[in-house]
């Protein structure tokens, strides 16, 4: 009965061309939402057909651009806030209104239109650390290493502790991409002396497993997992993408 009943659905699958395409874009979502550990989702789209997929592909897949998830600036940036900010630019000119809409652009991933207002804002004001630390961590996500690291630097220089460490982490990336690997591992390590962020135990991990290191990469991928189980909800959305890296590294140790 079953076997019958299996072949049927097979079968008009393999007839209608629409209907696998549907089945396969479900599949998909599924097996996303699975690996991100969205299981009401993972219940919804085992239940649901049709529009369960498309609701998680929009509200859930595509909720963070790719370019930046997991190397969000630290704040909230709300999207309504560009049309207001556009106008004080308009009216004011002033460096801290295109700081505060590159922060936007960062967040969306439009990291091209994110570098035009940081380097309108630097214009007007070029000693501000804020500026040039955010126009740094844009360059980084566009994979210029070379450009970010001097304006990092420059920051970390007059204070290690900017924007919470993540200066000082967007520094050990730039330093880690262009192969500077002990500079790299001691930025790493002096970032998570003070700070448990998995963004950093995971690429200092990385870095270890690089150098042949395999016991400390190992240690630091397991806190990432064990202070996952104790985080609060928002932030085991927010790291996600790195906690599901450092599973992945422990599965191939």
């Amino acid at each position: 009965m079953l076997t019958d009943l299996a072949n049927l659905v097979l079968g008009s699958l393999l007839g209608s061309p629409l209907l696998l395409i549907m089945a396969a874009f479900q599949i998909w979502m599924l097996v996303h939402a699975i690996r991100q550990q969205e299981w009401i989702w993972v219940l919804f789209l085992l239940v649901g057909w049709g529009i369960t997929p498309l609701l998680y592909y929009f509200l859930v897949y595509r909720a963070a651009p790719s370019a930046t998830t997991g190397f969000e600036l630290p704040g909230a940036h709300k999207r309504q806030r560009i049309a207001e900010l556009q106008t004080q630019i308009y009216h004011l000119d002033k460096a801290h209104h295109h700081l505060q809409l590159a922060d936007i652009y960062f967040q969306q991933g439009k990291l091209k239109e994110a570098e035009a207002s940081y380097r309108a804002a630097l214009e007007r004001d070029a000693a501000d650390p804020d500026i040039r630390a955010h126009l740094g961590q844009c360059l980084l996500r566009q994979k210029r290493a070379l450009e970010a690291r001097p304006l990092l630097e420059g920051v970390v220089a007059h204070n290690p502790k900017h924007d919470y460490g993540y200066t000082l982490m967007a520094l050990a990336e730039a330093r880690t991409a262009l192969g500077e690997t002990e500079a790299a591992l001691q930025t790493w390590l002096q970032v998570t002396a003070s700070h448990s962020y998995p963004r950093a135990k995971v690429q200092l991990a990385e870095l270890y497993l690089r150098n042949q290191q395999p016991e400390p990469a190992r240690a630091s991928l397991k806190e990432v997992v064990a202070d996952d189980a104790h985080a609060p909800a928002f932030q085991r959305r927010r790291e996600r993408v790195w906690v599901n890296r450092a599973r992945a590294l422990l599965r191939q140790l």
